[in-house]
């Protein structure tokens, strides 16, 4: 090991900030200021430093494999991501075209406005083209989670988030603002005129805000028991009968359709008034605003500059756009994820990156189990099912065992760019309706190998690092294990909390949906994550704007017990570390985990977050979750009057 590999940058510290007043500050800010936020983010911080870095290399991947002999067969992958990429990169083939590639679509569109009824109008968009009015796809069932079923869900907002159409202040009327230029733009960039964009605008709106009354909240979403709800076929159409249930699965391809799940009732119960209500002139408007605005990064700079005028600066704050290099490579890089991610491991990821992660997620998987041993508030045989569901979570490392097969999906570079895009989202479309009625696949992988990030899927009940986020600042395997473990081993605690947090709680060991504790230690839970809750809403994000507690909810039990639970694994390694530089090995340990979190955020963006991120902002996912962790307050010597403080009595430790 090289000894400058073994401590603590002191670079990233802010040494004139003391630690008992902002950790963060103290932590980062030397971080934050020799990394300013580059024009084109929205917020900036490590995770974006290794993405950048993931990117660049995904890219210099997808160059060589243009300059392979296989890349000139039609039919080879190479063939496939090189020529996508490079469709992406023509920017004068795309600028000639303007909004050409997408009118056969629109006409399509018109023409089955006046010759098809909904129910085929909605199959036709909803496979592969657009999730108007509802959505439908197939996916494991929440009680039987070895089965895939069908699942019928809400539609999407332009805004993303409803309450920017319900709540009434100063910042969403400058957003609304903005959307209406947005539409009008793109319409007229379509070929339609001012009279006719401002009445696409009128429909749109009308529409919109009608929608968002009847959608979920942000709350409601994360309740999994309301978003399980089982109806007959018979039952969906005597309750819906807007469209012709039957005759709309079939043209999906999905046959011997007996029964669906409904993941958000007063949605749909809603849906028939709110069509019924529709005129054709509004319905077309709303689609043909809808399949354009989806295709905007697929055509000319018109286009793109137009929705980052809209969703960059306006909603984020974004100086500039994303380069083209970036914004071409993430098509290939997602449409053919796994077949770039084949590559990236070759080159990137080491077999001991793995095997030590494996160690590491047996170190944390057998400190969790002592937590739910000792706890205090639950009772014995919650304990027994809950080690249980430990005892059986799965772990994925690095890649996947078996690689997807893309063979049927063809790139020709004689269509356009937004055609051959269509074209691959229709047969993902297809492959994911073919799953119906079959067992469920558990090798299968929902984030690529080249991913910077990781999950915990509840209706699998198991935990996933891709290879991409098992780089520094999260991973080095020649640092020492302090710093290891305060950041790559929080990760993994806070993944395997998630089968504990107030949604995950709601799955057994197999992954179904079913409740597992008593009802005396569920109110337990309940009044410790309360605590929790009311910890994060009276952090002050902007001017009069809180931080959702609730909805943030199991994010933030999972920052704190992933912090307790990787705290208890270091030391179950018998650490034999001593000072490097000045720091003890727990002081390196908690500045490894602030250091994770470092960066900046624009001040729109943080308003954007709150309403659509369940996770905490950066800086409060430390100064915040930290308070409540004893050995934190010990290491940093933190007592009453120090901002830091947080009274014992007021403290909460979940897991």
């Amino acid at each position: 090991m090289s000894s400058e590999k073994l401590g603590i940058n002191k670079d990233n510290l802010n040494t004139n900030v003391d630690p008992k007043q902002d950790f963060y500050e103290y932590a980062c800010g030397g971080w934050i200021k020799n990394n300013p936020m580059p024009d084109e983010f929205s917020s900036y911080g490590q995770f974006d430093v290794l993405r950048e870095k993931a990117r660049k290399q995904v890219q210099d991947l997808i160059i060589n494999l243009g300059s392979e002999p296989a890349s000139k067969e039609k039919g080879t992958i190479a063939q496939k991501i090189s020529d996508l990429y490079n469709m992406g990169m023509d920017e004068k083939k795309l600028n000639s075209e303007g909004s050409e590639p997408i009118k056969p679509l629109l006409e399509e569109l018109k023409r089955r406005l006046k010759e098809d009824d909904l129910t085929t109008l909605l199959a036709w968009l909803h496979m592969g083209l657009d999730g108007a009015i509802f959505t439908s796809g197939v996916g494991p069932d929440p009680a039987d989670s070895n089965m895939n079923i069908m699942h019928i869900g809400e539609t999407g907002l332009g805004l993303g988030d409803r309450d920017y159409y319900l709540e009434d202040n100063e910042t969403n009327r400058k957003i609304l603002e903005a959307y209406e230029i947005y539409v009008k733009k793109l319409m007229t960039l379509t070929g339609y005129s001012q009279e006719e964009a401002q009445n696409v605008w009128d429909s749109v709106i009308k529409l919109e805000k009608k929608i968002a009354e009847i959608k979920m909240t942000r709350e409601q979403r994360r309740n999994p028991a309301l978003r399980h709800n089982i109806y007959s076929v018979i039952q969906l159409q005597k309750d819906f009968d807007f469209i012709d249930w039957n005759k709309y699965f079939h043209l999906l391809g999905v046959e011997g359709m007996e029964s669906v799940n409904v993941t958000s009732v007063q949605f749909m119960n809603a849906l028939p008034s709110l069509v019924a209500q529709l005129t054709p002139k509004e319905l077309e408007d709303y689609l043909m605003y809808s399949l354009i605005s989806n295709s905007t990064g697929l055509m000319s700079d018109d286009f793109i500059d137009a929705n980052f005028e809209m969703y960059g600066k306006v909603m984020s704050g974004q100086k500039e756009k994303k380069p083209r290099w970036k914004r071409a490579m993430a098509i290939p890089d997602s449409m053919f994820g796994e077949a770039v991610g084949e590559l990236y491991v070759d080159k990137y990821f080491p077999k001991e990156n793995k095997d030590y992660m494996i160690s590491l997620v047996e170190n944390l998987r057998n400190s969790l189990d002592q937590h739910i041993s000792n706890l205090p508030w639950m009772g014995d045989e919650t304990k027994t099912k809950a080690r249980e569901k430990l005892k059986s979570m799965g772990v994925k490392i690095g890649y996947p065992d078996k690689w997807k097969d893309y063979s049927e999906i063809e790139i020709d570079p004689g269509k356009t760019y937004l055609e051959n895009v269509r074209e691959a989202s229709i047969w993902f479309t297809k492959d994911n309706y073919s799953k119906f009625n079959k067992p469920v696949d558990k090798s299968e992988w929902h984030m690529t190998p080249q991913t910077v990030n990781a999950y915990y899927s509840p209706i699998v009940n198991e935990i996933c690092f891709p290879a991409g986020i098992l780089q520094p600042p999260f991973f080095d395997i020649n640092a020492d294990d302090s710093i290891n473990y305060g950041a790559i081993g929080v990760v993994i605690g806070h993944e395997m909390t998630h089968g504990f947090d107030d949604q995950g709680r709601q799955f057994d060991k197999e992954g179904n949906l079913t409740d597992w504790w008593t009802a005396e230690d569920a109110e337990k839970f309940n009044k410790l994550a309360d605590v929790l809750v009311e910890q994060f809403d009276k952090v002050e994000i902007a001017p009069g704007v809180f931080a959702n507690g609730r909805y943030t909810l199991g994010e933030n039990i999972a920052d704190q017990g992933g912090l307790s639970i990787a705290l208890t694994a270091y030391a179950n390694t018998d650490p034999k570390e001593t000072d490097i530089e000045g720091f003890s090995p727990l002081q390196r340990f908690f500045l490894s985990y602030a250091n994770v979190w470092a960066g900046s955020i624009r001040e729109e963006e943080k308003l954007v977050r709150t309403k659509t991120d369940p996770h905490s902002l950066a800086k409060n996912r430390v100064n915040v979750t930290l308070k409540n962790i004893d050995a934190f307050e010990e290491t940093f010597e933190i007592v009453g009057g120090d901002r830091m403080f947080r009274p014992k009595n007021e403290r909460v430790l979940i897991w």
